[in-house]
């Protein structure tokens, strides 16, 4: 019997439609936690399905957790001839913002359940979804349409009627970006945001809408310095955020990932950043491009998943169920229906 090497606490892209031979044999000695797609890595049903059972083949995890960012609109990488397109998080706010909040959340809930099929399909486990920032006018563009409203209130409620949605389908979700990326006058994937506003305020708007969402299994952080509790580091390195707000005010206790250790906010090697991840109270390193000796560098610096990294993981994974039935033509005609008429 083959021996494998128990997982560590990170999850890794890779970089194409199939695993070259050296990136399997990273992956079979890194062994990372899981497996991250995109655009890049996609290109037909079957095509997917093979890559993601190779993934875990490969680590010898017929469990190991295989991640996408499906939103919906700008942020969708399963998309047409294969795969519907789905409206972003604001067609659902508007409809909520025209008077019918009830119908925003089923809608929210049916969209998010019949992604969950498309990816239950595949093989993929989670996804990284749904965003609980709020959209506010200062806030850069990158969240904009991802968002699901302007207070907190309203976010949670269509931002849990996606969650809910996911998991019925078998799918998990991962709260994003904790504590809040929706004041961020920058892009993280550029540069490093800074926001200014004051603890009681962001406290009671920002923060709030992820107070609210505190029990879903799996989170992600922002690469967004929040200048009123830590002034030198961005949430993903600082462990006061992740002690005091994450941990503490908001009191999520799920797995905890970085949001991409390659974006432009963060500054350092691959190597300094996946430790100050891990210092600040990451439970999980996310490195999204697939370079492989990006890849290689976060690996060295990954310790196997321990402690309460892994009982936060192996608590997340749990919570996966079987998915419940749905009739595809009747739903998918039922939320085109909705989708229209909003």
């Amino acid at each position: 019997m083959t021996a494998f090497p128990a997982p560590r606490a990170f999850i890794s892209g890779c970089a194409g439609t199939v695993l070259a031979p050296e990136e399997e044999t990273f992956f079979r000695e890194a062994a990372p936690w899981g497996l991250i797609l995109f655009r890049r890595n996609v290109e037909s049903p079957a095509q997917v399905r093979a890559l993601v059972e190779t993934f875990r083949a490969v680590v010898g995890r017929p469990d190991a957790p295989v991640l996408i960012d499906q939103e919906g609109g700008r942020v969708q990488r399963l998309g047409p001839p294969h795969w519907p397109v789905y409206p972003p998080a604001a067609v659902f706010s508007g409809m909520a913002e025209a008077g019918d909040a009830a119908r925003a959340a089923e809608a929210a809930r049916l969209g998010a359940r019949l992604m969950a099929r498309d990816l239950a399909e595949l093989g993929i486990t989670v996804d990284c979804v749904p965003c609980a920032d709020l959209r506010l006018p200062e806030g850069h563009g990158i969240i904009g349409d991802r968002a699901y409203g302007s207070t907190p209130k309203a976010v949670a409620r269509l931002a849990r009627a996606a969650a809910e949605g996911l998991v019925s389908g078998g799918v998990l979700p991962v709260l994003k970006h904790i504590p809040g990326h929706g004041r961020a006058r920058a892009d993280s994937h550029e540069s490093l945001p800074v926001v200014e506003t004051s603890r009681a305020e962001l406290e009671s708007t920002d923060f709030e809408a992820f107070r609210l969402l505190n029990d879903l299994p799996l989170g992600m952080t922002a690469h967004v310095v929040y200048t009123a509790i830590d002034p030198e580091r961005p949430a993903t390195t600082s462990a006061r955020v992740i002690t005091e707000i994450i941990r503490g005010h908001i009191g999520f206790d799920g797995a905890l990932m970085s949001d991409d250790l390659s974006m432009g906010a963060l500054a350092g090697s691959l190597a300094s950043r996946a430790e100050a991840s891990f210092a600040a109270g990451c439970d999980l390193a996310l490195h999204c491009n697939g370079k492989l000796d990006e890849m290689a560098e976060v690996a060295s610096r990954t310790p196997v998943l321990a402690g309460e990294a892994a009982r936060r993981c192996a608590a997340a994974l749990s919570r996966l169920q079987p998915p419940a039935r749905i009739e595809q033509i009747e739903a998918r005609a039922h939320f085109s229906d909705m989708i229209a008429a909003s």
